[in-house]
């Protein structure tokens, strides 16, 4: 095949026809469907590690992706570049199960899997020598398919496919969840929100109804439908059965759920945490990284501090940022572990980076309050603080960017910005909050009066105006 110019599609298949099969799958979903494109993805790393691991016979330790690419590395079998690349497919897939959890909307989702499309050719051509013993051909990339969407929509509707509709309802739901997060970013905003999250949401569930009796996943998010009442009221009984129904018919999303109904109790379902325990350890087996963690909570209730930092450390090597945010805490206090400030702050940037909100704010909170924090960066602690605002409506952010638009730690002083922060934090915070607030309200408040009895200039002595107003009750 040297010196002939294949398509990419053709350059995959030169591996491995099981490779070429998921990532013409990647990429045919790019555009409609990208959260099925970035799973495909991971499954492609994944089937990757197998193949790279045949030659040399070798026997993983672990089904995780996270604990393969690193045995892969330990035994030399791949080198830095490969190692990389692969933790970079697995990360961009795991975004790809949950974008509402990294505020992806749908443009950024789109990019997201067309970048890994990339990356994934890249990688193909750094892993084509170890395995076909020879030089990467040449190849050109043939453009995405602009008509699948239209073809699965051909396919739900015209052949009833319930392959397409339980796809079609995913496309729907995850534009409605990243909807979701708009609306509620604009919530606190003069401007009325859109409501497009209810009516994506409705579009979903009617797939979902479609596809269920012939698509297992499609009968797990029938039952998330019915859970949540995406299209009319909740029915928590007949959600439960359908998501049950899934984890008997093997769906990870299912069982990985069902298991941690089992461990909290919730409806109709008991806690009980034997079954707890054997529904989330088989879909830990799977991978699912929520379910790794739930497996840490497990063992943290049960009191067995070494096991359950070994499951929310696997949870977070594998990329889950709620999970790198316990594991930091768990290695700030020594549980399980011995105690590793330097690694705690480390998984705690892991985790607000991938935009864990209350990883977030104890990041811009060490960065604003602590002169030898790690990786201190004022713009990236504010844009923390906005985020976590912006996404959760944090009373604590809200008092520290005011804080820090008062002190001049951002390299500027807002005070109107402050007292405006300041203002809806008080009418939103607990009491706590509260006698956290009023001395900061009364100290800004005599700041504002001092300078307004000093300010000789038009435009600062109106912008203090306004902070007085603002602070006037």
């Amino acid at each position: 095949m040297t010196g002939v110019r294949v398509n990419d599609i053709e350059l995959v298949a030169g591996v491995s026809d099981a490779l070429a099969t998921e990532y013409r799958s990647a990429k045919r979903y790019v555009s409609d469907v990208p959260t099925q494109s970035l799973l495909h993805v991971r499954s492609f790393a994944h089937r990757l590690t197998a193949l790279l691991a045949e030659p040399k016979a070798v026997v993983f330790d672990s089904p995780n992706l996270y604990d393969r690419i690193e045995q892969l590395n330990r035994l030399r079998l791949i080198d830095v570049r490969i190692t990389r690349a692969l933790h970079r497919l697995r990360a961009d897939g795991n975004r790809g199960a949950h974008p509402e959890k990294y505020h992806l909307d749908q443009p950024q989702l789109q990019q997201l899997a067309q970048k890994a499309i990339r990356d994934l050719l890249k990688l193909v051509e750094l892993v084509y020598p170890l395995l076909r013993q020879c030089p990467a051909p040449a190849y050109q990339f043939d453009e995405y398919d602009a008509l699948s969407g239209r073809e699965l929509c051909f396919r739900a509707v015209m052949q009833d496919d319930s392959e397409a509709q339980y796809l079609l309802g995913m496309s729907f739901k995850s534009q409605a969840l990243m909807a979701r997060q708009q609306e509620q970013a604009l919530a606190d905003s003069e401007l009325p929100p859109p409501q497009q999250a209810k009516h994506y949401l409705s579009k979903a569930a009617y797939w979902f109804a479609q596809a269920a009796t012939q698509e297992p996943r499609a009968r797990f998010e029938h039952g998330v439908a019915l859970l949540h009442g995406y299209s009319g009221e909740p029915d928590l009984a007949a959600g439960q059965q359908l998501i049950r129904e899934a984890a008997e018919a093997g769906v990870v999303d299912a069982m990985a759920l069902l298991g941690y109904f089992y461990l909290v109790g919730s409806g109709d379902i008991t806690a009980d945490l034997v079954l707890a325990e054997q529904y989330l350890k088989a879909a830990a087996e799977q991978e699912h990284t929520e379910a790794m963690a739930n497996l840490g909570v497990l063992r943290y209730q049960q009191g067995n501090l070494p096991a359950a930092f070994q499951h929310i450390k696997q949870a977070a090597q594998s990329g889950y940022p709620h999970a790198q945010y316990h594991l930091s805490l768990m290695l700030a206090r020594g549980e399980g572990c011995q105690a590793d400030l330097a690694g705690s702050e480390q998984w705690l940037a892991e985790a607000a980076e991938q935009g864990q909100l209350e990883a977030m704010l104890a990041r811009a909170q060490h960065m604003l309050n602590q002169e030898q924090a790690f990786g201190s960066d004022m713009s990236q602690a504010e844009s923390y603080l906005r985020q976590v605002i912006r996404y959760g409506h944090s009373v604590p952010a809200m008092i520290e960017l005011a804080i820090a638009l008062t002190d001049g730690s951002l390299a500027r002083i807002d005070v109107v910005e402050a007292a405006a922060w300041l203002k809806l934090a008080k009418s939103r915070g607990d009491a706590h909050e509260q006698q956290i607030i009023t001395p900061l309200w009364q100290s800004l408040a005599q700041q504002v009066e001092r300078a307004l009895a000093l300010s000789q200039e038009q435009a600062e002595q109106r912008s203090l105006q306004r902070a007085k107003e603002l602070l006037t009750d």
